[in-house]
Formats: structure tokens, sequence, C-alpha cells
């Protein structure tokens, strides 16, 4: 799989890495915005405290299951303010059409504007 395939990809596989190395892999929506991908989680997932500790993960197209379809890419991770959040989100609304905007809207209802984190994810950051 190439850098382009899992930006196209609908599901993606975010891992993380925990305190002793090993891999956390979890599947995710994710839209490209350039060579980068942004993708969204809840604010105190242990996903979120995982990057904030070490923002080195991988990236792989899957399914919806979280089945990989192909090898991981290396890449960096950041966690996005307020305004890179909005964006996100605009970005999976967009890219996922009507299903996307409920989910977000659904999302924003439920947890509220902090509740949700925008992630945005470098492809080969970690190489």
């Amino acid at each position: 799989m190439s850098h382009d395939d899992v930006l196209r990809a609908k599901y993606v596989l975010l891992t993380t890495f925990r305190k002793d190395g090993s891999p956390v892999p979890t599947p995710l929506w994710a839209a490209a915005e350039g060579d980068r991908l942004l993708m969204w989680t809840v604010t105190d997932s242990y996903k979120v405290k995982r990057i904030r500790r070490n923002p080195d993960v991988t990236v792989a197209v899957c399914d919806a299951r979280g089945n990989p379809k192909g090898d991981p890419i290396p890449a960096r991770a950041e966690i996005l303010d307020d305004a890179g959040t909005d964006r996100e989100r605009s970005a999976i609304a967009s890219k996922y059409g009507i299903v996307g905007w409920f989910v977000m809207k659904g999302s924003l209802l439920r947890r509220g504007n902090h509740g949700t984190i925008g992630l945005a994810i470098t492809l080969g950051g970690n190489e």
C-alpha cells in the first residue's frame, strides 16, 4: 500500500503504542488534508494519552472492523487545537457525506465541543 492509498482509504488503522511498546490498533475514519490525515476521537481516550506521551504511530488501510489491508506506514500524530478540530470535523463530515454529518452532529450534542478532539497524522513522520 502506498501513502496515497492510506490518504484515500475509508477506514484507517491508527496504531498507538503503550509505555512498554506494545501496539494498540484502532480503526478510524480519516480525511486527507494535503499529505496529512485528519482523524477524530474522544478527548479523554487512552489513544490521546498515548499520543501525548509518544506521537510516533503507524497507519494502514483497514476495513470497518480494523482488519489491515496492507502494511503499516510509520507516521507522527499531532493533537489539534480547537480551530484544527473544527476543520477536522468539517473534513470528516464532507468526506463521509450525510452519515458523517450526522455522526459529527450527534457527537457534538452528546459530548459537547470539547468532548472530541482532532488528530493530524503526518505520514512518514517517524521513519
